[in-house]
C-alpha cells in the first residue's frame, strides 16, 4: 500500500433496499477515508446508514453505486475468491452477539477462521493460543462459551477476530450485551490493539463507548452529519 493511502475509502458509496414497491435509501452519496492505524467509531440513530457501511466495508454487502476502496483495491472489482481471502486474512470481525459455537471451546473457536483462509504455513493451535494469551484468557482456553461470562465470550470473539492477523478490525456494536464495567474492559483491550496499528472501525449508539476512539463519525439519513477528531 502506498504511503498515504487511505487503508479504507468510500468514494459517493450509496445503498438503496428495494421493499415491496418502497425504496430505502440507506447510503445518499458516502464519501469517507480511513487511514491506517485510525480508531474510529461511527454512530448515529438506528437507520442512519452506520450499519449499512459496515457492512459495505466488511465487503457482506455491495454499494447500489459508489465505490469502496480497502487498501486502495476496489471491491467491486475483486473476485469472490479475493473477497473471501479479504474477509479472512485483511478484516477480522467482532459482533454484539459473540457468535461463537457453543459445542466447542475457546480455542477451537478461535482456530475456525485458520481453517477456512489460505493459512497453510500457520500452526493454527499455536496462533490461536497466541490470541487467546493476548485477550487474557490463557487460562479458559478449554472452556466451553457457556462456561464464561459475556466478557470471556467477547474476548474469545476478538481473538477469533485476530486469529488471520487482520489489518483491520470491524466491531459491531461490540459491547451491546455487556454491562458497563465489562464494556469498558472490552473498549480497553480494543484500545490496545488499536496500539500495536490495527485500525479499529467500532459502530456503536453509545457516547461511552465511542469515546474510547479518537474519532467520531455521525451519521444520520444516510449521511455523514459530523466527523470530528481528538488530539492524541
Amino acid at each position: 500500500m502506498a504511503s498515504g493511502t487511505p487503508i479504507i475509502e468510500a468514494r459517493n458509496v450509496t445503498k438503496v433496499y428495494t421493499m415491496g414497491d418502497q425504496q430505502v435509501h440507506a447510503l445518499r452519496g458516502v464519501d469517507l477515508q480511513i487511514a491506517p492505524g485510525e480508531f474510529a467509531a461511527i454512530m448515529g440513530p438506528s437507520g442512519s446508514g452506520k450499519s449499512t457501511l459496515m457492512n459495505l466495508i466488511g465487503a457482506l454487502d455491495q454499494p447500489t453505486s459508489g465505490e469502496l476502496l480497502i487498501e486502495g483495491q476496489g471491491l467491486s472489482t475483486m473476485r469472490a475468491d479475493d473477497l473471501a481471502d479479504l474477509r479472512n486474512q485483511t478484516l477480522g470481525f467482532v459482533f454484539q452477539q459473540f457468535n461463537l459455537l457453543p459445542r466447542a471451546n475457546a480455542l477451537q473457536n478461535v482456530k475456525l477462521p485458520l481453517r477456512y483462509a489460505r493459512h497453510e504455513t500457520v500452526d493454527a493451535d499455536a496462533r490461536a493460543r497466541e490470541c487467546l494469551e493476548l485477550v487474557g484468557l490463557g487460562e479458559r482456553m478449554d472452556h466451553r462459551p457457556a462456561q464464561l461470562s459475556g466478557g470471556q465470550q467477547q474476548r474469545v470473539a476478538i481473538a477469533r477476530a485476530l486469529a488471520g492477523r487482520p489489518r483491520i478490525i470491524l466491531a459491531d456494536e461490540p459491547t451491546g450485551a455487556l454491562d458497563t464495567k465489562t464494556s469498558a474492559d472490552i473498549m480497553e483491550l480494543l484500545v490496545k490493539l488499536n496500539a500495536t496499528g490495527i485500525t479499529i472501525i467500532l459502530v456503536t449508539h453509545e457516547a461511552e463507548v465511542a469515546n474510547f476512539a479518537r474519532r467520531k463519525i455521525h451519521f444520520r439519513d444516510g449521511l455523514i452529519e459530523s466527523d470530528e477528531r481528538r488530539a492524541a
